[in-house]
């Protein structure tokens, strides 16, 4: 995983970042905070498992996890959002999906959303479908995750 590259990019660049976790339930940031001296850069982090957490932790509105469900970019997008400017960092990363072994709102096992908040402020959504059981989609989500912001921080 690129997390090493991630994080000393993060510090040498004295960018923040937070992240709002739905089915990776926190392991992003612990996976993050295996990097030497990142405290600098991450201030904290939200779990986000029920909808109601997404709401009262991030902000997501109800009507938007109403209508678009909570396995959407929609919701993604708002949870990275969200989670920015609770914490008033420079990024956010949210993750949103189903982990397994049932489908969620009609979305198979394995569908996960990405949500990226920026330091210009724009928030980018990304589907991803990955296979395997539950600890190996949520594996595959932080690796996603952490590719992505690689190639943002370039």
């Amino acid at each position: 995983m690129q997390q090493q590259l991630v994080g000393q990019t993060l510090i040498a660049k004295d960018q923040t970042i937070t992240s709002a976790e739905s089915l990776t339930a926190g392991l992003f940031a612990a996976t993050l905070a295996e990097v030497s001296g990142i405290s600098a850069v991450l201030p904290g982090a939200f779990v986000t498992y029920a909808p109601t957490a997404k709401t009262q932790l991030v902000d997501v509105p109800k009507e938007m996890i109403d209508t678009y469900g909570v396995v959407s970019g929609q919701v993604a997008k708002a949870m990275a959002m969200g989670a920015k400017n609770k914490l008033n960092t420079d990024w956010a990363i949210s993750f949103t999906g189903v982990a397994g072994p049932d489908a969620l709102e009609n979305h198979p096992a394995g569908t996960v959303f990405i949500g990226v908040a920026t330091p210009m402020g724009t928030a980018l959504a990304q589907e991803y479908h990955f296979k395997g059981n539950r600890q190996s989609v949520r594996e595959a989500s932080v690796a996603a995750g952490f590719d992505w912001l690689a190639t943002l921080l370039v």
